[in-house]
């Protein structure tokens, strides 16, 4: 037995409104439009009571548009720290009425190639092509001319799309003033520096970390106490720099830890020296690892806003990025915890 599909006109006869009307509330844009806050009630009330649903499909058709997006990652939708750049595009693509299409290519190339074309066989509107750490990338040859956005990346010149990236530069001079706010003057590197060409290869948030911290450092006199550059991040990494640190006779001062992994080693370290944190050493770090926090002291660091991120990368599709490739950098904001003392 076929049942007839509810049409805009039949929510809009029984909500006592015109199907315009109907059609604004429905598409949220009744505060837009400024109809009042009753009519757009009773109109979301009457949709769901006759259980409409809007016709995509003759949609698509009207204008073109197939309200679909595509998301590619290379780790991005199996990792849990970045997950949340994932749950932001969801979220603003749900909001303007778009699906979102999700693929992960493990850095397999080839897969990519695959992913892409399979989603423009389904003729999605726009790309989201993310990067689980921030480094620079070509656009795949294929979305050179169709709307596209490098999330967590920075294209390979010459530009050809817009790029969304946590402002990494930024976090690094707030990490330096962090600390020379607190009166340290002998701040040690951990994971890069102290020059700037002391950073792991094709490490995009170690180079520009590095850059703001030693710019924040210059503009007082200073320069980095020591630097200890890791090619890996990890807390064993963290550990042995820092180890080797009070090895060398250091007994004070102020780490700067290039991400919150270094920093757990870090910590491990300073405690097996018989030194404690913030009392001998301060620490600020980047990332707001979800175990950030429970450390003892909490480990003060600057957060990845992976909600924000994925959240502007869908904005900046639905403005157009396919006509302004340009760079687009999200504040890092500060967690404050206990793991920064007066010098």
């Amino acid at each position: 037995m076929s049942h007839r599909r509810v049409t805009l006109a039949d929510v809009a006869r029984a909500a006592g409104v015109s199907r315009t009307t109907a059609s604004l509330v429905l598409s949220e844009r009744g505060d837009e439009l400024r109809i009042s806050p009753a009519a757009q009630a009773r109109v979301r009330l009457v949709a769901s009571e006759l259980g409409y649903r809007p016709n995509v499909v003759s949609a698509g058709l009207r204008s073109g548009l197939s309200r679909t997006m595509g998301f590619i990652s290379d780790t991005v939708a199996t990792s849990q720290l970045a997950g949340d750049m994932i749950k932001g595009a969801l979220d603003h693509a749900h909001r303007n009425g778009y699906m979102l299409f999700i693929g992960e290519t493990e850095g397999d190339a080839r897969e990519e190639e695959r992913l892409v074309e399979a989603m423009l066989d389904r003729q999605v509107d726009g790309f989201v092509i993310a990067s689980m750490f921030t480094r620079e990338r070509p656009l795949p040859a294929a979305l050179r001319h169709r709307p596209s956005v490098l999330l967590n990346a920075l294209p390979e010149p010459p530009a050809s799309a817009a790029s969304v990236v946590p402002d990494e530069y930024a976090a690094g001079r707030a990490a330096a003033q962090t600390l020379l706010s607190a009166g340290h003057r002998r701040i040690h590197l951990i994971g890069a520096g102290p020059s700037t060409h002391d950073v792991p290869g094709q490490s995009v948030a170690a180079r520009e970390r590095l850059a703001g911290i030693l710019a924040a450092l210059d503009e007082e006199g200073i320069t980095p106490a020591t630097g200890r550059l890791c090619q890996v991040w990890l807390p064993e990494d963290g550990w042995r720099a820092t180890s080797e640190l009070v090895a060398s006779g250091v007994r004070g001062g102020a780490l700067i830890t290039f991400n919150d992994r270094l920093a757990f080693g870090a910590y491990q370290a300073i405690a097996e020296a018989g030194l404690s944190i913030p009392q001998d050493f301060s620490i600020v770090s980047f990332d707001d690892h979800q175990l950030a926090g429970w450390l003892r002291p909490g480990l003060t660091t600057f957060a990845i806003p992976h909600h924000e991120l994925g959240q502007r990368a869908i904005e900046v599709l639905l403005e157009g990025a396919d006509t302004t490739p340009r760079v687009e950098r999200i504040a890092m904001p500060l967690r404050p915890r206990g793991s920064v003392a007066q010098a």
